[in-house]
């Protein structure tokens, strides 16, 4: 894609960069030939594939505590560590979440304010009316796409913490018996992160229909 050797050498820089410089870094991609529309299609891709790889971090977690819940001999160490990795791992994943939607919120506000401003410049009514009809309809769709993905990592946070939890339990107490008091809690793990996964893959969906939909792409 156009627009990848330009983030590559502007992402060092764009990463601290504060709201209020937005409009100077958005200034220079156009300066490059990638409008903010473009951007928006990529943050939302990468929005997406963020909650792809935290929605398969999770299901890996859980198989992970599964095993821990199934020990029946070895190094408790060894078991603690794998467990306390998983956690890393999607703790990781939740903060990458949550950087790719602050991304996909700060492009979107640039661009639509863009759009409302280049149609107060038109002057043919008829033209007017259906940009200002395009844009509500992008709005409107966009309003359902975020709202999923924040439902979605709002969710995140709950199960991550009762993993911390678990985890450090288990750091605390390295022995067969702490192992065994994880077993009742299992179920309500299995639950929380199967509906995790499934709000996950709502998002998912959404991100999927709305780039389809910015692309000019039938629905499927």
């Amino acid at each position: 894609m156009r627009s990848t050797t330009v983030f590559l050498w502007l992402g060092l820089v764009t990463a601290s960069v504060a709201p209020a410089c937005s409009s100077m870094y958005y200034g220079t991609m156009e300066a490059f030939g990638v409008h903010k529309r473009e951007i928006f299609v990529d943050r939302v891709k990468d929005g997406r594939e963020a909650q792809q790889q935290a929605q398969k971090q999770f299901a890996s977690a859980l198989e992970a505590f599964k095993a821990t819940t199934k020990f029946d001999g070895g190094q408790l160490e060894k078991v603690y560590g794998k467990l306390n990795d998983e956690y890393e791992s999607c703790a990781s994943r939740v903060e990458a979440v949550k950087s790719k939607i602050d991304g996909i919120e700060n492009v979107s506000e640039a661009l639509f304010d863009e759009w409302r401003g280049e149609i107060g410049q038109m002057q043919n009514a008829e033209l007017k009316r259906k940009s200002e009809a395009s844009l509500k309809d992008t709005e409107r769709r966009y309003e359902t796409l975020i709202a999923a993905m924040k439902n979605a990592e709002a969710k995140m946070e709950p199960v991550l913490t009762s993993l911390r939890d678990h985890v450090l339990f288990l750091k605390h107490n390295l022995n067969a018996q702490a192992i065994a008091s994880l077993q009742g809690e299992l179920g309500g793990i299995e639950n929380d992160v199967g509906a995790l996964i499934g709000d996950m893959q709502k998002a998912i969906a959404e991100a999927d229909a709305f780039i389809a939909q910015l692309e000019g792409k039938p629905k499927a």
